[in-house]
C-alpha cells in the first residue's frame, strides 16, 4: 500500500467513525446525544438489542449503526456491531477487519459464534462481520438459530447493534426488527422523501418493531449537519 492509499484509508476511517478518531468533534457530540436519548427512552423496559435500518440505500445507516456502537462503548459497556446487512456488508470495511467468516458461517453452524467475532481499534467494541454472502438472507435471518443466537450475544454483552439492509428494499429488517428490543430508522436530509420515510415506519411497526424514532442525517452545514429527533413509535406524523 503507497503512502496516499495509507492516507486516503485513515481519512476514511476517520469520516465514518468520527466519534472514535475525533471525539471531540461536534458530530461526535451528536452521537453521544443520540446515545443518551436512546438510553434515556428505555429506562423502564430496558435495551439491549438495537436495530439501525434506513428506508432507501445511501442515507447513512450503516455510518449511523457504527459511530453509535462507538459512543456506547466509550461509556465502558461491553459492545458488539454485527453486520446484518447480507446484501451489501459494510463493517468489515468500516473497522479494516477480515470478513472470511462472520455471520454467515455461525448461522449455517459452519463456525462458532467465537470464532467468527473480531475486535476493533476501539476499546470494549467488537464486531461480527456477514461473512461470505449467502443466496438466502432472510431465511437465514429469520431462522431458529438467529433467535439463539441473539440470546447467546446478550449473555456476552451489554448491548448488541444490527446495521440491517434498507427497510424498503428487502425484507430482512423486517424479519430482524421485532426480534431487538428497538428499532432506529435512519433519513437523509435531501435524499429521503418524506413518503418513504412514513411507509418505513408503518412497515417498522407492522413487524411489530419497537421504534425509538428516527435519526436525520446529511444537513447542510448552517444548519448543522447532524440533527436527531427522538420519539416514541405510537406518536402520530
Amino acid at each position: 500500500m503507497t503512502k496516499n492509499q495509507r492516507a486516503n484509508q485513515r481519512q476514511s476511517e476517520i469520516r465514518k467513525i468520527v466519534s472514535h478518531f475525533a471525539p471531540k468533534s461536534p458530530i461526535a457530540e451528536q452521537y453521544r446525544t443520540l446515545r443518551t436519548n436512546i438510553q434515556l427512552s428505555t429506562t423502564e423496559t430496558g435495551l439491549q438489542t438495537i436495530l439501525v435500518t434506513s428506508a432507501g440505500p445511501g442515507e447513512g445507516k450503516s455510518t449511523t449503526a457504527a459511530n453509535l456502537a462507538v459512543v456506547i462503548a466509550q461509556q465502558g459497556k461491553r459492545v458488539l456491531l454485527v453486520d446484518g446487512d447480507m446484501r451489501k456488508p459494510t463493517v468489515h470495511y468500516t473497522f479494516q477487519v477480515e470478513n472470511l467468516v462472520g455471520l454467515t458461517n455461525v448461522l449455517t453452524g459452519q463456525v462458532e459464534r467465537e470464532a467468527a467475532i473480531s475486535s476493533t481499534k476501539v476499546p470494549n467494541l467488537s464486531v461480527l462481520t456477514c461473512g461470505p454472502i449467502p443466496p438466502n438472507p432472510s431465511e437465514l435471518l429469520g431462522s431458529r438459530r438467529m433467535s439463539q443466537l441473539i440470546e447467546e450475544l446478550m449473555t456476552d454483552y451489554d448491548y448488541v447493534l444490527f446495521d440491517t439492509p434498507p427497510f424498503l428494499a428487502v425484507a430482512d429488517a423486517q424479519v430482524l426488527a421485532n426480534l431487538c428490543d428497538g428499532s432506529i430508522l435512519v433519513v437523509s436530509s435531501g435524499k429521503t422523501d418524506r413518503q418513504g420515510a412514513i411507509k418505513a415506519k408503518d412497515q417498522l411497526l407492522q413487524a411489530r418493531a419497537k421504534l425509538l424514532g428516527a435519526v436525520l442525517n446529511g444537513k447542510p452545514k448552517h444548519e448543522s449537519q447532524y440533527y436527531y429527533y427522538y420519539g416514541t413509535s405510537n406518536e402520530k406524523e
